[in-house]
């Protein structure tokens, strides 16, 4: 009889751990998200997915992607077309903890593209391969580093206020991120998850990766300017910074008396040679424009480089993305 009525509270036992598993929330299979949150914060809902997007339930959706490379349409996995996206945006060697915090802005970047245009309509898709459309890609490259990386972050995306955060990224912020207005002359002003923060990369990055110089003959200068001012300059003979951003960038170039955007002078010289618009010398010297800097790439949001970095101290994905963008929220909106 002892026995028996010890093995009666044992089943009692195993019923009440059981309930309570579920009211903590145990189960992730009712169609709930579940917020990514450190403790004691608040967790508001997420927003929903595009309605362009198909899946069963609460599982995984499916895109349409546009292959450049071959000039056609495939229908692929969200996160099989993510993990492409880890491996040709960050070297597929770095810590997995750096290669998840790009699959969480990655993942977040294609939803909000989606949310907002319905990717890229003009291909009949919801993602491009083509790094000019959307964002880079390489199947080839995908490695056990990035595979873990994306499985360990799935379906984690990123949001302010009931919207998908933009999910700017840049190689290297050089000394410091910047506004998006200065960084990107993104019109729409600064929005309020975007703010400046000191790289932890500087001092860490190797010095080519983090210096950069370049030299531009003066008429490319001059029709550059033309093009995006709608005036023409005139043969030049004078290049200063008219305006500094914020971050210290250079927001206003002053080319002879015609002013132009730090971004868009450094779009119209090109972006792989003029690195950035963290600008610390110029000269004019034999028909050229010569400028030197730091930094590569617009500066906006998380800098490749700092995250891996932070991700070498030990910091979790989840971590690396808050440093970057404030006031945000993570949640798992698909299993």
């Amino acid at each position: 009889m002892e026995e028996t009525f010890l093995f009666k509270l044992w089943l009692k036992f195993i019923a009440a751990a059981l309930a309570l598993l579920l009211l903590l929330g145990g189960s992730t299979g009712c169609g709930r998200t579940a917020p990514i949150e450190p403790p004691g914060a608040g967790s508001p809902e997420p927003p929903p997915l595009p309605p362009q997007l198909q899946r069963e339930g609460n599982g995984e959706p499916r895109i349409l992607v546009y292959v450049a490379e071959e000039g056609v349409v495939k229908e692929m996995p969200m996160e099989e077309y993510i993990a492409g996206v880890v491996a040709g945006e960050m070297d597929p060697r770095w810590p997995v903890e750096a290669l998840a915090a790009q699959a969480i802005i990655a993942r977040t970047f294609t939803l909000q593209k989606i949310a907002e245009d319905g990717g890229v309509p003009e291909r009949g898709a919801h993602a491009s391969t083509d790094i000019e459309e959307f964002q880079a890609y390489s199947a080839a490259d995908i490695n056990e580093r990035v595979r873990r990386a994306v499985e360990m972050t799935r379906g984690e995306v990123v949001y302010h206020h009931g919207e998908f955060i933009r999910g700017w990224f840049s190689a290297y912020a050089g000394p410091r991120t910047a506004e998006a207005d200065e960084g990107l002359g993104f019109e729409g002003g600064n929005p309020p998850y975007i703010h400046i923060v000191e790289s932890p990369a500087a001092g860490v990055i190797p010095e080519e990766e983090a210096r950069w110089s370049a030299s531009f003959p003066l008429e490319k200068v001059r029709s550059v300017v033309k093009e995006v001012t709608g005036r023409d300059p005139g043969p030049v003979e004078r290049v200063e910074i008219k305006e500094f951003g914020p971050s210290g960038r250079a927001a206003v170039f002053l080319v002879n008396n015609l002013e132009i955007s730090g971004p868009g002078l450094r779009l119209g010289l090109g972006s792989m040679e003029m690195r950035s618009t963290f600008v610390e010398e110029i000269s004019l010297e034999e028909g050229y424009l010569k400028l030197s800097g730091s930094g590569y790439g617009h500066g906006v949001g998380m800098c490749q480089w700092g995250a891996r970095v932070l991700a070498e101290r030990g910091r979790s994905p989840e971590d690396i993305v808050r440093y970057f963008y404030k006031d945000i929220h993570i949640a798992r909106v698909w299993e």
